[in-house]
């Protein structure tokens, strides 16, 4: 090898070497800024939004976002006909959002749930075939925690396909309880004893009054309604401890649980 080619392939060297680093800093100091920036929104829109998931969710798209166009600038400098890529990764785009029909569709249905919020972050609901409390609301999946503290990992598609029940929408909640006597009890008595019993406890709502009503003759009891208001945090709570309170206050009182029960008649035929 020559002067003349030694000196050529060191200017090349130094041509494409300074190209490499000049890309190289686009790279690393435009993915440098796109954090910087996403974060500076994130926390803006944190204050003044105060909603986490939907912040989370935007901040996610526009990080994505920033560094493709990163990566397009980082390649133009390298003398890539960026173009041409574009266009490559528009087909290549299309062919994999129609093999991935049922991830686009989750997306889609994350976004549905970020914009129409059927539920938020702390929310204990039902969607999906599942039930728990509402962790974090993803581009693709819904997590939820258990009241065992497992955890549920849920399309997206499949929430928003489903029936959702929301049980922290609403500020209160209705206890429904049912409770049978014998026919042989005195009803007004197991009437008075029951308003009592949910009187006494201060957790329930004066407004709206609670309803106590007897409410099927059944085949071996005499079944009552009882349905007082509470507090949305109080509903489990109440819950145990009215049923706890009417098996003592009925045992006290003489008022029996009765078992479900068949009456067979034999009769003797003679031949």
């Amino acid at each position: 090898m020559d002067l003349n080619q030694t000196q050529q392939l060191l200017q090349y060297a130094g041509d494409y070497g300074t190209t490499i680093l000049f890309s190289l800093a686009i790279f690393f100091v435009g993915r440098w800024l796109v954090t910087r920036i996403v974060g500076l929104i994130e926390r803006a829109l944190l204050k003044k939004a105060n909603d986490e998931t939907l912040t989370k969710f935007l901040c996610s798209i526009m990080r994505w976002v920033g560094l493709l166009f990163v990566v397009i600038a980082a390649l133009d400098q390298l003398g890539v006909n960026t173009t041409s890529l574009v266009a490559l990764l528009g087909a290549a785009g299309l062919a994999i959002g129609l093999s991935l029909q049922n991830s686009l569709g989750n997306f889609a249905a994350g976004v549905m749930l970020i914009v129409f919020k059927p539920f938020k972050k702390g929310d204990f609901v039902e969607a999906g075939g599942a039930m728990g409390t509402v962790d974090s609301i993803h581009i693709f999946t819904t997590t939820m925690t258990t009241s065992d503290n497992k955890e549920i990992i849920i399309p997206n598609g499949s929430v928003i396909a489903s029936n959702i029940t929301n049980f922290s929408a609403r500020a209160t909640r209705r206890v429904d309880m049912v409770f049978g006597i014998s026919y042989d009890d005195d009803i007004r008595k197991a009437k008075s004893i029951l308003e009592s019993i949910v009187a006494e406890d201060k957790r329930v709502l004066a407004e709206p009054a609670p309803v106590i009503q007897v409410s099927e003759l059944a085949e071996s009891s005499v079944n009552f309604i009882v349905r007082p208001w509470v507090d949305a945090e109080n509903y489990w709570p109440v819950l145990w401890d009215t049923t706890e309170a009417v098996k003592y206050r009925f045992d006290d009182e003489g008022i029996s649980f009765p078992f479900p029960q068949t009456d067979v008649h034999l009769h003797n035929v003679e031949r």
